[in-house]
């Protein structure tokens, strides 16, 4: 016990360092396990950090109830209110960027400029994805030109509650990749985070729970995903799923799974999460809803509007 604590940001001599528990975040609280299990989690030398709740189908199951509670205010939500919380949660970050450099460069054993450098660009993320909540509709919706009497108009809809898998070796910066345009077009998430570095993502939770996000629009777990993901990719009330983060015979077997119920499905790609992203994460899950009105006439003349 007094070596671990002796390396716990740097205690005086002789004093017991306070570790930290780490624990789900799930509805806006933060239970541990229903199972009670935990597993270690160690550092890029093989070094104890801490030990992580290994979540279980129930917890799956939980976070999807969370999730859908969820969606409707979030959905419902005014777009340019989404990004005023986007944004929100990035100043969250800002003000714990400390914490997070040190998690980072543990998780992913890089040097504190570095890490800081991958802290920086998610924090910047954020604010990108915040940015664009008010504007995606008007990049992927409109008017539409028909031959007939008629307005044509299609907006895009968020799709419900999607699963994500968040990618293994980019534990920060690949989460807030996947997890920021989720949200950002009012869907809610369930994120498995990464299994050997968990620590950022549910350092995370308490970032989204202090900011002004409602309670299951994200819910973080940590543990298996070879455990979770065949749940959550045949839940009937989970609608989409992002297998970034899924080896090539686990999305596989997800896919299969996911193709039962009919889930909109991102398949994993080789990504470099340093790059500016384009708007395809957002689009992937988005409905395009398509109305009709008739239009008419104004007065004698017979002019239509």
């Amino acid at each position: 016990m007094s070596d671990r604590s002796a390396d716990k940001g740097g205690s005086a001599p002789g004093r017991l360092g306070v570790f930290k528990t780490y624990k789900l975040y799930v509805g806006g609280k933060f239970p541990r396990s229903e199972s009670g299990r935990v597993y270690e989690v160690t550092d890029s030398k093989g070094k104890w950090l801490a030990n992580a709740p290994l979540s279980s189908r129930k917890d799956a199951r939980d976070a999807v109830v969370a999730a859908r509670k969820a969606f409707g205010g979030w959905a419902g939500a005014t777009a340019y209110n989404r990004g005023q919380v986007l944004y929100r949660v990035a100043e969250m970050l800002e003000g714990r960027k400390g914490q997070f450099v040190h998690e980072v460069a543990q998780a992913e054993g890089l040097s504190k400029n570095k890490a800081a450098e991958v802290v920086e660009a998610a924090i910047d993320r954020w604010v990108w994805y915040a940015g664009w909540t008010d504007k995606i509709a008007q990049v992927v919706g409109g008017a539409n030109p028909v031959a007939g009497p008629y307005f044509n108009l299609s907006t895009p809809e968020p799709t419900g509650v999607v699963t994500v898998v968040a990618p293994q070796e980019s534990s920060f910066l690949g989460l807030v990749s996947v997890i920021a345009p989720v949200i950002a077009t009012g869907n809610t998430a369930v994120v498995i985070a990464s299994e050997k570095a968990p620590l950022p993502a549910l350092s995370l939770g308490e970032v989204l729970a202090t900011s002004d996000l409602p309670g299951g629009v994200v819910n973080i777990l940590s543990g298996k995903a070879a455990e979770m993901g065949p749940h959550l990719a045949a839940h009937l009330d989970v609608n989409a799923i992002d297998l970034t983060g899924a080896d090539a015979e686990l999305a596989r077997d997800l896919e299969i799974a996911a193709a039962d119920n009919l889930k909109r499905v991102l398949r994993p790609r080789a990504e470099d999460f340093t790059r500016s992203p384009g708007t395809d994460r957002m689009t992937a899950f988005l409905e395009t809803k398509t109305v009709w009105h008739p239009t008419g006439s104004l007065g004698a003349s017979g002019s239509s509007y």
